[in-house]
């Protein structure tokens, strides 16, 4: 069967990782654990992209040769996947020798079936994106993405023949609605291609620090058309010795990927699947910006997040809840302490966490901690599964901040339900009703557990062993005190 494969944009070098990167590689995660707990197989990669003139010009600048450079950047990456309890199956760099190896192999199969060809090129060019754009892109002499001036270069090259799938990329547009994703941003793409694609220059004699061409040393290849190929080199596409196994996972189910680099991936990238007669993904996913304080986030400013340092004070946990319920996915969002602290304290010291120790405080103050038999007929449970539905399929479309939204309004009802309910006064005036009562609430958030797990694993292991999830054990708790899930912050 066919593993469920997921992947980040491979991450450039130049700088260490922040909320950005974060962001996009927690998303990939939640997703990633959500199949899983559904019993799919999956397949997670992620990884960095190495090659280019920024990477050698950033080097130079710190007295060192750019793979040191980058395996220095890369140790900070995997760090913060580590803090941040990324699961991810693969990591691959585009340094690495087995993908430079097919990249040089790929790139000689389509000059050889005549979709790359050797040519000059003059144009428009940003060597911050290390992208050509057209004369009505840039706005006021700079680049459109990084704000710097765009400069004309003319070289040799080689071209990729984007023109020649033009039609076929309409075609699949249209046959395949869900590809382009989220709807909204689908527009841009159709108009883009709809007004005419050129082929575009994939090598560059001025850049050193990149894979050479096998037959042309003289030329690298161009930085974006090496990274684009990790989709299939990293889950064993090999030209030289062909491998049925790699379509165990390909193709990508989802591609996660930030607004700016939409293009790439859902233009360039499409049309070099199609030049290699391989199936193209089922959805690219683009996501928005997040600004800091409302604004735009850069170390200029000195505005750069590290969610390390969010960690230190709450936990992975928090930062994770935190950026899928602040801002609904895929739109732009804007980060802010004060709106961090809010919702800590809010929804998950005051609603979860409150909800929580109240009934196993409960639980534990008037039926000795012995685990709550299953319920029957329990209104409030088939409401949850019915609930729970819902959940599923907007966990499916990527719409996570409304399956947290869906989530903590049953977190609110059941706090209301105990302010309703007031087992306390249950506990002298009808111990049977009590019993039935807590059994509800023990279910309940037992279900609430395991649905937060792609969020917050550490929590929802937490609440499991403390709600005897898959144990045997007749008892919910120990006789030891029951520590708050979220302390509260001042």
């Amino acid at each position: 069967m066919k593993k469920y494969y997921i992947t980040t944009p491979l991450y450039y070098v130049n700088y260490m990782p922040h909320l950005g990167h974060a962001y996009t590689t927690v998303a990939a995660d939640v997703l990633a654990r959500y199949m899983k707990s559904k019993k799919k197989e999956v397949f997670f990669q992620t990884g960095t992209d190495e090659h280019g003139i920024n990477i050698e010009r950033t080097a130079q600048a710190y007295n060192k040769d750019p793979k040191q450079w980058a395996d220095e950047i890369v140790i900070h990456f995997k760090d913060m996947w580590k803090t941040l309890h990324i699961e991810y199956d693969y990591f691959i760099r585009t340094t690495d020798k087995e993908h430079e190896k097919q990249v040089q192999l790929i790139f000689e199969k389509l000059i050889d079936n005549g979709n790359i060809y050797k040519g000059n090129y003059e144009g428009l060019y940003c060597s911050s994106c290390e992208n050509f754009y057209e004369e009505g892109e840039i706005i006021e002499g700079m680049c459109p993405i990084h704000k710097k001036p765009i400069e004309r270069i003319s070289e040799e090259t080689y071209f990729f023949k984007l023109s020649k799938y033009q039609d076929k990329l309409l075609r699949y547009y249209k046959q395949n609605p869900q590809f382009l994703s989220p709807s909204y941003r689908a527009l841009e793409i159709i108009r883009f291609v709809e007004n005419g694609l050129k082929d575009i220059s994939v090598s560059r004699t001025r850049v050193k620090w990149g894979i050479p061409v096998l037959r042309d040393p003289s030329h690298t290849i161009y930085v974006w058309f090496d990274a684009l190929l990790n989709y299939i080199t990293g889950p064993g596409y090999r030209i030289d010795k062909p491998d049925d196994s790699f379509y165990n996972i390909w193709p990508c189910d989802v591609h996660f990927i930030g607004k700016e680099i939409f293009r790439f991936h859902a233009v360039i990238w499409p049309a070099m699947l199609m030049a290699l007669d391989l199936p193209l993904p089922k959805k690219i996913y683009a996501h928005g910006w997040w600004t800091v304080e409302g604004e735009k986030m850069s170390k200029s400013r000195g505005n750069v997040i590290n969610p390390i340092d969010i960690v230190r004070e709450y936990s992975s946990d928090v930062f994770r809840y935190f950026i899928f319920r602040e801002v609904p996915f895929g739109q732009d969002g804007d980060f802010s302490y004060q709106a961090l602290k809010n919702r800590y304290n809010s929804d998950l010291c005051n609603g979860l966490g409150n909800l929580f120790s109240r009934v196993l405080s409960m639980v534990k103050k008037y039926c000795q901690n012995i685990m709550p038999e299953s319920p029957n007929n329990s209104r409030l449970i088939e409401y949850f599964l019915a609930v729970e539905k819902e959940i599923d399929k907007d966990m499916e479309d990527l719409n996570f901040s409304l399956a947290l939204d869906k989530i903590w309004k049953k977190i609110s009802y059941m706090n209301k339900l105990i302010d309703e309910q007031k087992p306390w006064e249950l506990a002298k005036t009808d111990p049977e009703k009590l019993k039935v009562f807590l059994s509800d609430m023990i279910w309940g958030l037992r279900m609430i557990a395991k649905w937060i797990y792609p969020f917050m694993p550490e929590t929802s292991v937490k609440m499991s062993m403390y709600l005897a999830i898959g144990e045997t054990k007749d008892k919910i708790i120990g006789d030891e005190k029951i520590s708050p899930l979220f302390p509260r912050k001042n």
